[in-house]
């Protein structure tokens, strides 16, 4: 039963063909050890029956199955809003691959309570061993476009850092109220970038809590799919975000990565440089 003192947390959980980790998922979340706890899986119309088998497992949970794969921002801005409907205080945005510990997110909520300038807070995340660091923190690296992950922590306390990865942050809904939701302009990758830099603008911090951690088993690889993502996505951000003196260099930057991804493409044939150069072209399409 569901303890009502304690704020409410909504548990977003986006699925697309889960089959390998879905259900572990669900799992390590139903064992948790906050009491005000609601859970929504949205599925991105996935084709392994992994949303049809876990609706059938776990019928008391919320399930929402969209009608086509819409990506990451949209397909959590369903659960976002579902929850925001239903008064959450928190949302709980979850990858599908991850597993959560007992009190990952009771820790989590303690640190927010206790942060009230914090507006989105982030646990360690480890590799699927369960012990090597995947995300303790996130820096970007502005002239060389780029959003890297810090492997080591920091400190053995709560700490900032410049953005919080997509795969587990805990938010709070006055972030919602004053930037909004995930900017669906991104449909893979730096959507977690853009909506830490906004958070930050808005005047909230961003935070890791190491004592809380969970286990990324990251399903996706290296392909050039993921690659068109990362470069049409990465020129959105950058394009959205970088100030001052900076947007020069960038230009000049873009610039020769092009001719250098041209020269790749025209006199090799790559399948990746063919990828990257679809990237440039779309992306002057989602401005």
């Amino acid at each position: 039963m569901l303890d009502k003192s304690f704020p409410k947390i909504f548990v977003i959980i986006l699925n697309f063909n889960g089959a390998n980790t879905l259900q572990a998922c669900l799992n390590s979340v139903l064992k948790s050890d906050y009491q005000n706890l609601e859970i929504v899986i949205v599925d991105n119309n996935s084709s392994d029956e992994s949303f049809e088998k876990a609706k059938e497992k776990f019928s008391r949970l919320h399930f929402i199955k969209n009608s086509e794969n819409i990506g990451f921002s949209r397909g959590n801005n369903v659960g976002i809003r579902f929850a925001l409907e239903k008064f959450a205080d928190y949302v709980f945005i979850l990858n599908n691959d991850t597993i959560i510990e007992m009190n990952t997110i009771s820790i989590l909520q303690k640190t927010a309570e206790k942060n009230s300038t914090a507006g989105i807070i982030s646990p360690l995340i480890l590799k699927d061993d369960n012990k090597t660091v995947w995300f303790a923190g996130g820096k970007i690296l502005w002239k060389k476009m780029r959003a890297v992950h810090i492997l080591k922590t920091i400190s053995q306390v709560p700490y900032q850092s410049e953005y919080l990865s997509g795969c587990a942050m805990l938010i709070k809904k006055d972030v919602f109220k004053k930037i909004g939701l995930f900017d669906e302009r991104f449909f893979l990758y730096y959507e977690d970038a853009d909506l830490s830099i906004r958070t930050i603008e808005a005047n909230f911090k961003l935070l890791i809590d190491p004592a809380a951690t969970i286990q990324h088993l990251e399903q996706s690889n290296q392909s050039n799919k993921k690659n068109y993502w990362l470069v049409l996505s990465g020129l959105l951000f950058f394009k959205l975000h970088t100030k001052g003196s900076l947007r020069i260099w960038m230009f000049f930057y873009i610039l020769l990565r092009k001719i250098k991804n041209l020269c790749k493409y025209c006199f090799t044939n790559n399948i990746e440089a063919k990828e990257v150069r679809r990237a440039y072209r779309d992306f002057r399409v989602i401005l």
